[in-house]
């Protein structure tokens, strides 16, 4: 399996929008970080960031990381122990930029994604040519990532969509969708 050491994901929840377009701090939910973090194993993602300001919400993800990968749930479930190795907590984006900047020797393009079309977005295609370069591919919670996040990255990824009039995925499957077209053996 090729590892991607220099690609790397972040679920943001703080600042994201709310369905009244308000800025406010998400909440983590554990079965994000479970199936996010397995996602990004089974594609060889280096780090997966639950990205979160809240000092309680940082300690529900160090806790629930620290029972799989040296408590009781670790020698239960060897798979879940593998798949969190790599996921790690943060209080904000600029401090993963810094870490990734500082594991890969040079500041990582930021891709953020989102539901809507944003003029001059990157394509699947043209973004995977740009794979061998460190990357964070960003995602938000709630209704969104706040514009400054959108306006201050590198590359705004194109949108997935269906073939209806809704599109509202939920982020564990935007991240596998997106992940399987730029790192799976047969994605487009």
């Amino acid at each position: 399996m090729a590892y991607y050491s220099n690609i790397h994901l972040a679920l943001i929840h703080f600042p994201v929008y709310n369905k009244t377009g308000e800025v406010v701090v998400s909440s983590v939910t554990t079965l994000d970080v479970h199936d996010i973090s397995r996602v990004c194993r089974t594609f060889g993602v280096g780090n997966f960031y639950v990205v979160t300001p809240l000092k309680t919400q940082q300690e529900l993800v160090e806790r629930l990381v620290g029972h799989w990968l040296k408590g009781h749930g670790a020698e239960y479930n060897p798979t879940r122990k593998e798949a969190l190795l790599q996921t790690r907590v943060m209080k904000s984006l600029d401090a993963v930029v810094a870490e990734v900047t500082e594991q890969c020797g040079k500041k990582p393009s930021v891709v953020v994604t989102g539901a809507k079309q944003v003029p001059n977005s990157i394509g699947f295609a043209e973004l995977k040519q740009q794979l061998k370069e460190p990357m964070l591919l960003v995602f938000g919670t709630g209704w969104g990532l706040e514009k400054n996040l959108v306006q201050n990255a590198d590359y705004v990824l194109e949108p997935i969509e269906g073939n209806s009039d809704f599109n509202h995925l939920p982020v564990r499957g935007a991240i596998a969708i997106i992940l399987d077209r730029l790192l799976g053996r047969g994605g487009s």
